[in-house]
C-alpha cells in the first residue's frame, strides 16, 4: 500500500496537471480579451469545451482497468495535455493576424486539454483508490489537493512575472517550457510508482477467472456494470449536484459584491480570498479528523460530507439575506460569511473525494478506474454547466425581477437548495458492509508487472 512518499509524488503530477490547465484557462483567457479585443465568449466556449471533452472520463478510466496499471494513463495524459497547452498558446499567438483559424487551431488545442486532464486525473484518483489504506484517505486527498493548489498559485505567479512585458515570443517560450517540465516531473514522479515486492506492497488483484471475465469485458458492458449499482448512481448524483452549486456560486460572488455591496474590485478579488483561504481550513479539518489519531472521534467522513452541504446551504441562506438586508456589510458581515461558506465548501469537497476513494473499490478489484472516469465526468458536466446556469440564472433574475437585491437573493436561494438536495442524496450513502472481496495475494504476478493498456 502507498505511505506519505508515494502520495506527495501523485501530488507533485496532480500540481503540474494544474499548472498547465491554470495557464489556459487564465492567462491566456486575459491575452484573448485584452490584448487581442476578442469576444469574451470565445474563452468562455474553449473552457466549456474542454470540460465537455473530459466525458470521455469513463473510457480512460476503463482502458487503466484493462491494462492493471495507471501508469501508462498518466504519463500519456500528461504529454498530451502539455501539447495541448503549447498549441493553445501558438493558437491565441495566431488569432492576432488570423483569427477564425487561430480560434479553429483553439478549439483543437482545448480538445488535447480535455483528453489529457481526463486520462491523467483519471487514472490518478484510481490508482489512490486501489493503494491508499482506508485510514489515509482523507489526509492523502486533502495533501494532493493542496498541492494542486500549489500548483495554481506558483504558475499564475511565475508565468505572470515571466511574460510581463507581454509578447507573443515570450509567451510561446514561458508555454512550451512548462510543458516540458511538467513531463519531467510527472516522468520523475511516476519511476517505479507502481512496482514493488510483495513483501512491501500488497496489492489486491481479481482471481484469475474474474481477470477473464474483466479483460474480455468491453467498455459497454463494463459502464453497465458499475451503472447498475446503486451506490455508484447515487454518488454520481451527489456529485453532480454539489459541485453544480459549488461551481455557479464561485462565479457570481465577487458580481454580487460589488453591484450589491459597493465593494471596489481590490475588494471583491480580497473576498474572493477569504473564500479561499475557508476552503483550505474546510479541507484541513477534515483531514485532520480523517487522521488515525482523530479517526472516530470528530465524525465520520460521511458526516462531514453531509455536514459540509449543510452548512454551505447554510451560508447560501447567508448571502440571500445580506442580498435582501438594507444593513451595511460591516454590520452584516459579508466577509465572515463568505469565510464560513469557504469552510463548509472545503469540507464536503474532500469527505467526497475520500467517499470517491472509497466506493471505487466496493464494486470488487478491476473498476475503479472505471467508477473514478463516471465520477469525474459528472464532476466535469457540472463544473460546466455551473458557470452557465449561475450567470444565467443571475441575468434571469434580473430580467424577471428588475431589481438587484432581489435577483442575487433568488440565485443564493436556487444553490442553498442544490447543496440541500446534495446533503439528502449524501444521507443514502450510508456506509454497509462491504462487497465481498477476493483475498490479497502476494505471489501474483500482477502484484510485480501489470499488463499492457489498452
Amino acid at each position: 500500500m502507498f505511505g506519505w512518499f508515494q502520495i506527495v509524488r501523485l501530488g507533485l503530477i496532480q500540481a503540474c496537471l494544474g499548472a498547465v490547465v491554470v495557464v489556459t484557462t487564465s492567462t491566456l483567457n486575459r491575452i484573448m480579451v485584452v490584448e487581442l479585443a476578442l469576444p469574451a465568449l470565445l474563452p468562455g466556449f474553449l473552457v466549456a469545451w474542454h470540460y465537455a471533452v473530459q466525458m470521455v472520463r469513463p473510457r480512460m478510466g476503463f482502458g487503466a482497468d484493462k491494462g492493471r496499471r495507471s501508469t501508462p494513463w498518466m504519463m500519456g495524459g500528461m504529454l498530451v495535455l502539455g501539447a495541448g497547452g503549447f498549441m493553445a498558446a501558438w493558437a491565441t499567438v495566431w488569432m492576432a493576424s488570423e483569427p477564425f483559424y487561430g480560434a479553429l487551431m483553439a478549439w483543437f488545442s482545448f480538445s488535447l486539454i480535455g483528453l489529457g486532464v481526463s486520462a491523467c486525473g483519471t487514472s490518478l484518483l484510481a490508482l489512490m483508490a486501489k493503494r491508499v489504506p482506508d485510514e489515509r484517505r482523507a489526509p492523502a486527498a486533502t495533501a494532493v489537493w493542496l498541492m494542486m493548489i500549489v500548483g495554481f498559485a506558483v504558475t499564475a505567479g511565475v508565468v505572470g512575472k515571466l511574460i510581463d512585458p507581454y509578447s507573443p515570443q515570450v509567451l510561446l517560450q514561458v508555454s512550451a517550457g512548462l510543458s516540458v517540465v511538467t513531463a519531467i516531473i510527472t516522468a520523475v514522479c511516476l519511476w517505479g510508482l507502481e512496482k514493488g515486492s510483495g513483501s512491501t506492497q500488497a496489492v489486491e488483484v481479481p482471481t484469475h477467472e474474474s481477470n477473464e471475465r474483466l479483460q474480455k469485458q468491453d467498455f459497454k458492458a463494463a459502464f453497465k456494470e458499475v451503472w447498475a449499482d446503486p451506490a455508484a448512481r447515487t454518488f454520481t448524483v451527489f456529485v453532480f449536484m454539489s459541485m453544480l452549486a459549488y461551481n455557479a456560486q464561485d462565479l457570481i460572488l465577487e458580481p454580487f459584491a460589488g453591484a450589491v455591496h459597493g465593494f471596489t474590485p481590490g475588494q471583491t478579488t480580497q473576498l474572493s480570498g477569504w473564500h479561499h483561504m475557508g476552503v483550505l481550513i474546510g479541507m484541513l479539518a477534515v483531514a485532520g479528523a480523517g487522521s488515525r489519531w482523530m479517526a472516530g472521534r470528530l465524525g465520520s467522513v460521511q458526516a462531514w460530507m453531509v455536514g459540509g452541504c449543510l452548512f454551505s446551504a447554510l451560508a447560501t441562506l447567508g448571502l440571500v439575506s445580506s442580498a435582501l438586508s438594507a444593513v451595511s456589510p460591516e454590520v452584516l458581515p459579508l466577509k465572515a460569511n463568505v469565510v464560513f461558506l469557504g469552510v463548509a465548501n472545503g469540507a464536503f469537497s474532500i469527505a467526497a473525494i475520500a467517499t470517491m476513494m472509497r466506493l471505487a473499490g466496493e464494486g470488487g478489484a478491476g473498476r475503479e478506474g472505471t467508477r473514478m472516469g463516471l465520477w469525474g465526468a459528472a464532476q466535469a458536466a457540472a463544473f460546466g454547466l455551473g458557470g452557465l446556469l449561475g450567470t444565467a440564472a443571475s441575468d434571469l433574475a434580473h430580467a424577471l425581477l428588475g431589481e438587484q437585491r432581489a435577483a442575487y437573493a433568488a440565485v443564493f436561494a436556487l444553490q442553498g437548495l442544490m447543496f440541500a438536495v446534495s446533503a439528502v442524496v449524501a444521507l443514502r450513502l450510508r456506509p454497509g458492509p462491504a462487497a465481498p472481496r477476493t483475498p490479497m495475494r502476494f505471489d501474483s504476478p500482477v502484484m510485480l508487472k501489470g499488463g499492457s493498456s489498452s
